[in-house]
């Protein structure tokens, strides 16, 4: 693997100076300010159907534009499908790679050697090394979280792991499978693979229902652990507080239920709340807030069709009572994979908007969200033709992004 790579200014338009005209400044629910003006709606390809959104704004909402100058620079193009993102207290970056690897990014390009100890993952079809975090108290402590696709008899899992980043970041201490997201399954699809803490000092990952037609059902079933939103402690216990502690009809670590493949999760900065993306089938990517014990409503209710271009469900339904409905849908879709809230200083018209990688789409979607609704969107990086599968805010108010093609970005203020 080549070391170095000298970061340089991308030359394709990523750098936009948008005039303030109308709108110009908008009051956001937690009093920050932004400054963009509404332009039309940036989706403008036909829906795959004609199915009607339950409330205004919930899909293609107007476009916003950044009106502060920034830039996109292109760090390394050296990395092999990465996966996740966590950024070390010193602004460098670990980074998973798909097929099992975990490295560390310098800002100035340099790619590290692979770090050992990482449990064997199985690497087929979606599944591989996926998201990770670090613990709360990494300065001290150095201890990493991470997902991965588990191979055992019989097929395969999304497990949740932990180990310690050695002093000499040349390997993993220790490394401990804490949780199996059960039942095991031999497929390769759907794994869901993001994990973050929560502010009580839990963690919270998701799972994939395993995509087959014989496996979504369970994103409904309590005593699953597929398609869901789970919450342990750094030991892989269920959290205390759990919606559904001490009912035996249900895994105590349950926090949300009725997801497809979630694949973004972040706290909102202010409130505190949980937010999540999630992949459609053939339309229907949502954006979801999530409370503790909802029901989220995959396969019962969506937004979009079977890739065939079969409509999903007898009848297909999109609304239902005790369903709840994503606050924001994509059709066509977003491919959503990677999630992160703003909270620097250095863009302010950033600031608490939510950006989600696309994979698919092949940009990432800047979201401005007031009052729990989304009220704009913008495409950034929209003319790099990259797959972005995950974004994460650095230490000096930038934002990072992996492709599957191998780069990893900084946009930043210019």
């Amino acid at each position: 693997m080549k070391k170095t790579l000298p970061a340089f200014l991308l030359s394709s338009a990523t750098l936009f100076t948008v005039a303030c005209n109308n709108n110009a400044a908008t009051k956001t629910n937690d009093n920050s300010t932004t400054t963009d003006s509404v332009y039309p709606a940036v989706e403008k390809n036909k829906a795959n159907t004609s199915y009607k959104p339950a409330f205004e704004g919930q899909t293609r909402i107007a476009g916003v534009k950044t009106t502060t100058p920034y830039e996109g620079k292109v760090i390394t193009k050296e990395l092999k499908s990465p996966w996740g993102i966590a950024v070390l207290p010193d602004n460098r970056v670990l980074i998973t790679e798909k097929e099992g690897d975990l490295r560390i990014v310098s800002l100035d390009g340099s790619v590290s050697e692979a770090i050992t100890g990482i449990p064997k993952v199985d690497a087929q079809g979606q599944g591989g090394l996926l998201g990770l975090t670090l613990d709360p108290d990494f300065s001290s402590n150095r201890m990493v979280y991470w997902v991965f696709s588990e191979p055992v008899s019989g097929g395969n899992h999304t497990a949740v792991a932990k180990g310690r980043l050695a002093d000499d970041e040349k390997s993993i201490e220790g490394a401990k499978v804490i949780y199996q997201a059960l039942p095991t399954y031999d497929g390769k699809l759907h794994y869901g693979g993001r994990i973050i803490f929560d502010k009580s000092g839990n963690l919270l990952v998701s799972t994939g229902e395993r995509s087959d037609l014989e496996t979504r059902p369970q994103s409904q079933d309590l005593k699953s652990a597929l398609g869901k939103i789970i919450r342990i402690t750094k030991d892989g216990k269920p959290a205390e507080g759990n919606p559904f502690a001490g009912d035996a009809n249900a895994r105590p670590e349950v926090y949300s239920y009725g997801h497809r493949n979630v694949q973004g999760l972040a706290l909102h900065p202010e409130t505190g709340d949980l937010w999540e993306t999630e992949f459609g089938p053939r339309g229907g990517d949502e954006l979801n807030r999530v409370e503790a014990g909802k029901n989220y409503g995959w396969p019962i209710i969506t937004y979009g069709l079977e890739y065939s271009g079969k409509e999903i469900g007898n009848p297909p339904i999109q609304q239902k009572e005790g369903l709840e409905q994503p606050v924001y849908y994509w059709d066509p879709v977003l491919s959503p994979s990677g999630l992160t809230f703003y909270t620097g200083d250095a863009i302010p018209e950033w600031k608490n908007n939510v950006f989600a990688g696309g994979l698919s789409s092949t940009h990432i979607a800047r979201l401005v969200i007031k009052d729990n609704k989304v009220v704009g969107e913008e495409r950034l990086l929209d003319r790099e033709g990259q797959r972005f599968r995950d974004v994460a805010q650095g230490k000096n108010g930038e934002i990072f992004a992996i492709t599957d093609g191998g780069r990893l970005y900084s946009i930043a203020k210019k």
